[in-house]
C-alpha cells in the first residue's frame, strides 16, 4: 500500500533545524525501515503543510506505527496521511463495481 502523509513541524522543531540543520529524511527512513516501511520520497513544502512523505508499508498499522512514533516526539502536528491507490488498482476496482452494479438499486427507485 501507498501512503501520503502531510504535517507540520513544532516550533521547537524548526527552531532545532535552524540551530542545527540536517535533512529528515535521513532519520524518517531509518525509522520507517526498522517499521516495517519504506519511505519513497520525502519533501518540505509550502503552504498548509511543511512537510509531505510518501512511502509504502504492507498495511495501514505499519504505517501508522512509524508516525505515531514521531508523533510522540513532539516535533510534529496536525498528521494526515492518504492511501493512494495506482491507476492500474483503481482500473481493477472499476471493473469490480461494474460487475456489481446490477444488483444495486438507488433510494427511491423502483
Amino acid at each position: 500500500m501507498i501512503f501520503i502523509t502531510q504535517g507540520n513541524y513544532t516550533q521547537h522543531a524548526m527552531a532545532g533545524m535552524l540551530e542545527n540543520p540536517e535533512d529528515r529524511a535521513v532519520a524518517v527512513k531509518k525509522l520507517l525501515a526498522k517499521a516495517g516501511s519504506k519511505m519513497l520520497d520525502y519533501y518540505f513544502t509550502f503552504g498548509q503543510h511543511d512537510f509531505l512523505l510518501i512511502g509504502e508499508a504492507k498495511d495501514e498499522q505499519t504505517w501508522m506505527a512509524g508516525l505515531m512514533v514521531v508523533g510522540a516526539t513532539g516535533s510534529v502536528s496536525n498528521l494526515t496521511t492518504t492511501v493512494a491507490v495506482t491507476t492500474a488498482q483503481a482500473k481493477a476496482t472499476f471493473a469490480a463495481a461494474k460487475a456489481l452494479r446490477a444488483s444495486f438499486r438507488a433510494a427511491g427507485d423502483k
